[in-house]
Parts: C-alpha cells; sequence; structure tokens
C-alpha cells in the first residue's frame, strides 16, 4: 500500500514492521508521514506478515526487496524516478531492512553510473536487535535463549547467532556486521542513520542490543543516580544522560514502612518530575499495575481474576507454546521449498556472495599455482 505522488522525481520511502507484524502495526506512522510529508512516497511492506516472519531475516528481505523493486518499476510505468530512498524499520523490520539495502545494491540501485541510480538519503530503526537478543543472568534469558531458536524458526536461529549463513558458515548477524561486506557498506552510504532504542522495559529488545552498545547505562538507574534529560518536543525521548561521579546514598527506610514496601516491590519506571521544566527531567519511583490494562478489572472481578491464575496461567503457556511449534514447523516446510524451488530464476542475495566467495576462493588459488 503506497501514497501517491505529483512529482516526477519521487523520495520513496519504505516501512517493514517487526516480528508477528502486519502492516497495521505501522498504519499510523505511514498516516503521520503522510500528513506531515506529503511529498514523500510511502511503501508500507506486506509480502512478510504474521507468520512468514518466522522465515528468516535473509528470506524476509528477499521478499521486501522485491516489494520495493516492484513499486519502483510501478513508479518508472508512470513516467516517475526514485531519486531519493529511506527506509525506517521496526523491531525485527530493523534486521530486514539491513539486508533489503544490501539487496538493492547488489542490483545496482545505489550506483552512480545506474540508470535506477537513487540517493540513499534516511537509514532508520525502532527497537532492532542489531546484534541480537543477548543472555543476561535472569531465568526468563535463559529460557528463551533456550527455545527461541527451536519455537521461532529461522528467524529464532537468527537471533540468537547459533545459525550457519552462506557459505562461510557464520551467523547472518555477523556477516551482516562485516565492514567488508555489501551490507555494512550499504549502510554507510545513507546521509542519516538514525538508531532509536527502549531505554528501560523492553523485556525483548534491551537498550544495549537495539543501541549497539557494549553497556547499559539504564540498567541500574534506580541506584545509580543517572540523571536524564527529555527532548523538549517529544517526551519520553531522551536527549541527553550523564552519570553522577558518585554513587547516591540509599534512602533509608524503616522495615514494613510505606517507603519499604515502594523500594522493595514497586517497578520502576520514568516520569516528569513536577517542579522541573519540560525538558529538564529526573529518574523517580512510580507504582505501575502488575497487570496489562486489558487484565485490569474492576472489584470483585479482579478477585476471581486473581482466583484463576493458578488455571489460566499453565494453559496459556500451553497454548502459546503449542500456537509457535505449528508455526515453526510451518515456517520450516516453506524454507524448504523456498530453497529448492526457484521458479523466477531470480538469484538470491546469499547465492551472489556465495558465487563472490567461490571467484575469490579460485583467484587465490591461481594466483598460488
Amino acid at each position: 500500500m503506497s501514497s501517491e505522488t505529483t512529482s516526477d522525481s519521487v523520495h520513496l520511502l519504505v516501512l517493514v514492521h517487526g516480528m508477528w507484524g502486519n502492516t497495521s502495526h505501522l498504519s499510523e506512522m505511514e498516516r503521520i508521514v503522510k500528513e506531515m510529508r506529503p511529498e514523500l512516497h510511502v511503501l508500507l511492506a506486506e509480502t512478510n506478515q504474521e507468520d512468514s516472519t518466522y522465515d528468516g531475516i535473509d528470506w524476509g528481505g528477499e521478499r521486501v526487496a522485491k516489494e520495493v523493486i516492484q513499486e519502483i518499476t510501478h513508479l518508472r510505468s508512470q513516467g516517475k524516478h526514485v531519486c531519493h530512498f529511506s527506509i525506517t524499520g521496526y523491531s525485527l523490520g530493523g534486521l530486514l531492512s539491513r539486508y533489503v539495502v544490501g539487496i538493492l545494491a547488489q542490483q545496482g540501485f545505489f550506483s552512480e553510473d545506474s540508470p535506477d541510480y537513487m540517493i540513499p538519503l534516511n537509514f532508520n530503526t525502532i527497537a532492532t536487535p542489531h546484534i541480537g537478543l543477548v543472555k543476561y543472568d535472569t531465568f526468563f534469558s535463559t529460557l528463551t535463549r533456550k527455545l527461541g531458536p527451536k519455537l521461532l524458526s529461522r528467524t529464532g536461529e537468527q537471533f540468537y547467532c547459533v545459525d550457519k549463513w552462506g557459505k562461510s558458515g557464520r551467523p547472518l548477524l555477523d556477516v551482516m556486521s562485516d565492514p567488508n561486506l555489501i551490507f555494512f557498506q550499504t549502510m554507510a552510504q545513507f546521509k542519516h542513520v538514525r538508531i532509536y532504542a527502549n531505554a528501560i522495559n523492553d523485556l525483548t529488545v534491551p537498550y544495549v542490543t537495539a543501541a549497539i552498545e557494549s553497556v547499559d547505562p539504564f540498567a541500574e538507574y534506580e541506584k545509580n543516580g543517572l540523571e536524564v534529560e527529555f527532548h523538549s518536543e517529544h517526551y519520553p525521548m531522551l536527549s541527553s544522560y550523564s552519570l553522577p561521579s558518585t554513587l547516591p546514598p540509599k534512602p533509608k527506610s524503616k522495615a514494613f514502612s510505606s517507603l519499604w514496601f515502594r523500594t522493595n516491590s514497586s517497578t520502576e519506571t520514568t516520569i516528569a518530575s513536577s517542579d522541573a521544566e519540560k525538558a529538564d527531567h529526573k529518574l523517580v519511583r512510580e507504582k505501575t499495575p502488575m497487570l496489562p490494562p486489558f487484565l485490569q478489572f474492576p472489584f470483585p472481578l479482579n478477585i476471581l481474576l486473581y482466583a484463576s491464575m493458578p488455571l489460566l496461567i499453565p494453559t496459556a503457556i500451553t497454548l502459546v507454546f503449542v500456537r509457535l511449534s505449528l508455526a515453526s514447523r510451518s515456517s520450516k516446510a516453506r524454507i524448504m521449498l523456498m530453497e529448492t524451488e526457484d521458479e523466477s530464476g531470480h538469484r538470491s542475495l546469499a547465492q551472489a556472495l556465495a558465487d563472490l566467495e567461490r571467484q575469490v576462493e579460485d583467484a587465490v588459488a591461481d594466483m598460488v599455482e
């Protein structure tokens, strides 16, 4: 689905959703972009939805790239030329976007001597696991790392870097991060590369992998006295943060006092300080409900919900496990078909890179001989 433009020169913006996603997940972003920047031609990728997201970053990227090329061809048939290209990916969509731009570069779309040349302008990712789903010393992290590669098919293997991609046998995320290969080199061509990460409360894509960092300054924010400044126009986006030179003293509280209960049992979040300016915020403690909004019922329904938890929780876990297992099995069957059947005759990027590696090896062998 795309928006129409009237100019012969087109700036194409591609939006790519995440795992288990569909076009509705980015429909609000599409609406705002059209409202704020009507000169942009927006393509909301729709060929890699729902269970198809299990099929891997590479196969998902091939689908989205094909959709982008079809859109460019469609615009050309209308007498329009895509002169600028931007792409934004959310969660898994960010990894797909990195793969997509590699395919486009391989087919000459970012080569200045190509008739299809378009200027790579903006590359944005939001909450994307760029370095994979990292392991923490928690039960939840250990469990997901054990089950993820099995229950999420090829995508799960690539998330946790246990896959062997292409002839090199390296994990795909490792290949995509190699400065000597097309994925990294193409990203470097974009004029603006913006990476957005959730500072806290993102259990699936924590800060270190979304921001491509080795240290998480927000992991102990409630203890290390971290000072933050929020964006003056886009709260709660952070514009800066800093750590104090010395750790703040721990608040003293009597056992079983209200402060003691808040200190030991409440959930940490960030809210604006009431006596500060809009752009100057501090991290303070706020009590938040234990359950998500759709499970927050008034009395006495909430009592009934809590009483039924011993039955509901095992049932929900079983249903989720069965659902993921069936989707993963279907994905593996699709992947086998895609790997054995190539009705279009299109050569995938993985095949192109494998051929390139083979040519390099042959050249080295000839030199040795």
